[in-house]
């Protein structure tokens, strides 16, 4: 009965594949209006961003954000838009994609660049206002993934909301309190697979806790995939879907081995180095693939980096927070983590 089940699943996710897929032909012209749920990748003179499977290069101005609802008309071609032209922007002027902008300018506002787009990127996975050469350093280095909102992010987030809600509240109250927490944050960092990934597996946990059950990883990460795919079938082909799921899983084969063999190392850049070295042997082959380059320094240039992270992340949110309310005491919380950004920002420039 478990192979049949599995085996109806695999056939309805091929399924959902197959008839949800955009039925374009090279050369037709189209006209798509869209709203954009993942944060447009910037360069210096175009962004990029992904609709109806289609990627789509637009010029840098004017720019389009998380939340926008867009029109563009372009020429198809294979899986790209060609001569790609934006027709019309429609801000969201409503609920959590406000908060997100109001964050954005309250980092702007409040602390130096690229502080404050590091920041920004840690926090909610803004990658607007990250400059050329500091993206190129970041890519270079293998931190990239730090100032895109990811797993890791969701997971502090989550840590941070359940220990608060515990000291207030009954755990029942606090686990549906925390898992409305995660699923706000992960709609107002950008809806990206990881981001989607772990705020699945955080409240399959949390969940798990509440009805006083022992919740696998293992288990929640396969659960996690297969109603990702159900949703949105798209994601078997996203990169970021699968580097998400592929690091994942090595964590949790190799992250503990790891973490025991390396106990040489100084504490406080040990976990930031198992974590790396664990990911990298699931995620190593794969970026060798499509981009044909690795870079063999990335571990140690996370394990340096990495620590410094959960506080950036934690003082940050904070700090954003209270900045909507009190600008001066958000800026001022914001600076005790000033060394940490200086420090992470000489690092990737250092080895990028």
């Amino acid at each position: 009965m478990r192979y049949i089940f599995w085996l109806i699943i695999i056939l309805l996710i091929f399924v959902r594949f197959i008839t949800t897929r955009p039925s374009f032909i090279d050369g037709q012209k189209i006209r798509i209006t869209e709203k954009v749920l993942q944060e447009p990748t910037r360069y210096d003179n175009f962004q990029v961003t992904k609709l109806l499977g289609l990627k789509i290069s637009l010029p840098a101005f004017p720019e389009i954000i998380y939340g926008d609802e867009i029109i563009v008309e372009g020429v198809v071609d294979d899986d790209k838009l060609f001569d790609a032209k934006l027709i019309s922007v429609k801000r969201q002027n409503t609920g959590l994609f406000v908060v997100r902008k109001k964050l954005l300018e309250f980092y702007k506002n409040a602390f130096p660049s690229p502080h404050s787009s590091l920041v920004a990127g840690v926090v909610i996975g803004s990658k607007e206002g990250i400059s050329g050469n500091f993206w190129e350093s970041l890519k270079n280095s293998g931190t990239l993934h730090v100032v895109v909102a990811s797993g890791m992010n969701v997971t502090l987030v989550a840590g941070f909301l359940m220990t608060l809600f515990l000291s207030v509240l009954s755990r029942k109250m606090a686990v549906t309190t925390s898992i409305i927490g995660i699923w706000s944050y992960a709609l107002i960092s950008g809806l990206d697979a990881p981001i989607v990934r772990a705020a699945i597996m955080g409240s399959l946990a949390f969940g798990a806790q509440a009805l006083g059950r022992i919740n696998l990883a293992s288990r929640a990460l396969i659960t996690s995939i297969v109603v990702m795919l159900l949703i949105k079938p798209d994601w078997l082909l996203d990169l970021g879907f699968i580097l998400s799921v592929v690091a994942t899983a090595s964590l949790m084969l190799f992250e503990a081995k790891i973490n025991r063999k390396i106990l040489f190392v100084p504490s406080i850049f040990r976990e930031g180095l198992s974590t790396s070295l664990a990911a990298q042997i699931g995620v190593a082959p794969i970026l060798f693939i499509v981009f044909k380059q690795f870079n063999i320094i990335s571990p140690l240039v996370n394990a340096i980096t990495l620590w410094t992270i959960p506080p950036i992340t934690v003082i940050g949110a904070i700090a954003g927070v209270i900045g909507l309310v009190f600008f001066d005491l958000g800026k001022l919380i914001l600076y005790l983590i000033y060394p940490l950004t200086s420090w992470f920002i000489f690092m990737v420039n250092l080895f990028g």
